[in-house]
């Protein structure tokens, strides 16, 4: 497992947990309340100053977190123009590059740990009615560690296709992809069963 946490200090990392994920709910309702495509440019500007503050290495290493984002960015983009709705088509993908990279920056200036004690006080009422908020936690602290992990497996995936294919990767790399990404799930619950489990 590899850390979603910048290498870069910023002044954000010393901020609260909760208070930079009650402001990242914000600006989420910020993004969907308002349905001007000038407004949502304004708002990824916005967030890309954020990224740029704290030097050039944080701005690289951030952006590149966000390449995953443009295949589904190329069919929302394909399909608005197919119905002829390109401007919605740029407003969708502009509010979604804006709230993936504000939820990113959250993400890389906050210690997991951090992030698990919010879900832990916000998980506190369900205690009281029998909920095991512990399992809750974890499978989001599983989610939140094994995307980055997912996805550069399917990036060695493809450029190991490309390296023995002359054709394009397509679907025939979603089998070994699913069974790779089992297989670590097998890992890990042999891990947690290995240490008590739950």
């Amino acid at each position: 497992m590899i850390s979603l946490t910048s290498p870069v200090e910023t002044h954000a990392h010393g901020w609260s947990a909760g208070a930079k994920i009650g402001a990242l709910c914000a600006a989420t309702l910020v993004l969907f309340g308002v349905g001007h495509v000038v407004w949502q440019a304004v708002f990824l500007g916005g967030m890309l100053v954020l990224y740029a503050l704290p030097g050039r290495q944080f701005f690289t290493v951030g952006l590149a977190r966000l390449r995953g984002l443009w295949p589904f960015i190329a069919i929302i983009l394909l399909w608005h123009v197919v119905t002829r709705d390109l401007t919605e088509g740029i407003l969708i993908t502009l509010r979604m590059l804006t709230a993936v990279g504000l939820a990113n920056l959250v993400t890389i200036t906050t210690r997991l740990t951090d992030m698990m004690g919010v879900v832990r006080w916000l998980c506190t009422p369900l205690r009281a009615i029998g909920v095991k908020s512990d399992r809750i936690e974890l499978a989001m602290a599983l989610v939140i560690r094994f995307t980055p992990v997912l996805i550069d497996k399917g990036a060695m995936l493809a450029m190991a296709w490309r390296a023995r294919a002359a054709r394009r990767v397509g679907w025939r790399i979603v089998t070994p992809f699913a069974v790779l990404a089992i297989d670590d799930a097998e890992h890990v619950a042999e891990a947690l069963r290995a240490r008590g489990g739950l």
